[in-house]
């Protein structure tokens, strides 16, 4: 919203939201809880699954999962009014397991030598503002001054509104699970280092 010189600013309505910039670090465990609602909300409200143990485990154990080692990332992005975790975004050496993925994708993105991009949500109110574009970036240079990843590796559910055209904006499908018969639907990518 721009001011008017002489002018008042308009009152917000309950359709306008207050923009407030977020600033972006690696999660401390004091972040845990924070980057837990928000990956929780996501699974509940956009995936329509509510959290799966065999899929979501991570969510759970987020230390274990990608602080306790030296080559994963949590990353959060805190909104600036408030501090509260209004994004996240994370990175491990797991490559695609299967089951469930496709046995050539495992083979292509072995472990350990793969990064894998995990939990880029974004809260309702911070979307469309470039906050997971950023959020990728930074998990991206974490990739390449690690060292010993090849490849950077990611799947996304292509019902989610938005998944498929922004993962499509950074990198090339590598396998689309709707082109098979019985397939989960699942779209996989690859995203180049930079």
């Amino acid at each position: 919203m721009m001011a008017v010189a002489g002018a008042e600013a308009p009152a917000l309505n309950a359709y306008d939201v207050q923009v407030h910039e977020c600033s972006i670090r690696a999660a401390t465990p004091g972040d845990l809880d924070g980057a837990r609602a928000v990956m929780l909300d996501t699974v509940y409200r956009d995936f329509g699954t509510g959290y799966v143990p065999r899929w979501h485990g991570d969510i759970i154990d987020l230390a274990g999962a990608y602080l306790a080692s030296p080559r994963h990332t949590l990353l959060v992005a805190l909104d600036g009014s408030d501090g509260e975790v209004a994004a996240t975004a994370a990175l491990d050496s797991r490559g695609p397991a299967h089951p469930p993925n496709p046995r050539p994708l495992a083979r292509r993105y072995p472990s350990g030598e793969t990064a894998q991009l995990r939990r880029v949500y974004v809260r309702p109110g911070h979307r469309r503002r470039g906050l997971a574009r950023r959020l990728v970036g930074e998990l991206l240079a974490f990739a390449a001054a690690d060292g010993g990843y090849r490849s950077v590796y990611l799947h996304t559910d292509p019902g989610i509104p938005g998944a498929e055209a922004f993962w499509r904006s950074l990198g090339k499908a590598v396998w689309d699970e709707r082109e098979e018969p019985g397939g989960s639907g699942v779209v996989h990518f690859e995203v180049p280092f930079a």
